[in-house]
């Protein structure tokens, strides 16, 4: 699209691109699509949340919360503690069981909750994760609070999720409540 998209329009366009697209879309991708800055995008959601869209900002890019979606879905919270360094295989073991990563979240004792979207489902959204975390190296937010961390994580079914959970927890990772 050579023509920049205006305003209304435009929000309206990157609205419908979202709701389309089952994957995130970048701040750049959109910006190339509507001819315009990066940050005239960040402005675009920062307005487009403000309406009430479900619009959700990932380390991948932006994503559009469809609701009918997560209806038949086990969700959970769980507790890990690991280093650094075991978070691919912490995450490793989750995607491989068919489990979406949707954030992880610290409890720090100054600034309360520190909570972050992941949305990893699979090694190429954890690679591309990992990368960027090399990229500009980045520590995980579990670096704060000696290892430990909380993920919300989504699976199709009861089994999968107990199938992970019990690797999780033979490679020491889960933290039992």
């Amino acid at each position: 699209m050579n023509k920049k998209l205006l305003g209304e329009e435009r929000r309206n366009m990157i609205l419908q691109w979202l709701k389309e697209e089952k994957a995130p879309l970048s701040g750049n991708q959109l910006a190339k699509r509507t001819n315009v800055s990066r940050q005239v995008i960040v402005g675009d959601m920062t307005l487009l949340k403000a309406k009430k869209e479900p619009i959700l900002a990932t380390s991948q890019g932006y994503l559009y919360l469809h609701k009918n979606e997560e209806l038949a879905k086990v969700e959970k919270i769980i507790t890990c503690q690991h280093l650094p360094s075991e978070t691919k295989k912490e995450i490793e073991i989750l995607v491989d069981h068919g489990i979406f990563v949707k954030d992880v979240l610290v409890e720090h004792p100054v600034y309360g909750y520190i909570s972050a979207q992941l949305h990893i489902g699979n090694r190429s959204d954890l690679n591309h994760f990992l990368e960027k975390m090399d990229q500009t190296q980045s520590l995980p937010l579990s670096n704060l609070t000696n290892g430990i961390h909380l993920h919300t994580i989504v699976a199709d079914t009861e089994e999968q999720m107990t199938k992970a959970l019990i690797e999780l927890r033979k490679e020491g990772i889960l933290v039992e409540e």
